[in-house]
């Protein structure tokens, strides 16, 4: 499929969507609750980030060398899923 400037994807506008609680005269507050899984997905730990590693592939991808190997990013995207779904039913 070739992706040209010809298209024009359209999108309807959505309204946000706001839990506002009156507290006093004309002030609102804003209630938000998260789930445990949410709260367990907010670390303070960052993943390590291997700057060269990354260097090296926008050069790689500046200079038209980089490759994409769709097989394995298939595979690993499968066995994320398989790991996701078993985590789901444990």
């Amino acid at each position: 499929m070739k992706i040209d400037s010809s298209y024009k994807p359209t999108v309807a506008p959505v309204a946000p969507r706001t839990t506002q609680t009156p507290t006093t005269a004309g002030s609102t507050q804003e209630a938000v609750s998260l789930s445990p899984l949410a709260g367990s997905l907010q670390s303070t730990e960052k993943p390590p980030v291997n700057s060269a590693r990354i260097q090296e592939i926008r050069q790689a991808i500046s200079e038209g060398r980089f490759t994409i190997n769709p097989e394995a990013i298939a595979d690993r995207l499968i066995e994320t899923a398989r790991d996701l779904v078993g985590k789901r039913q444990a």
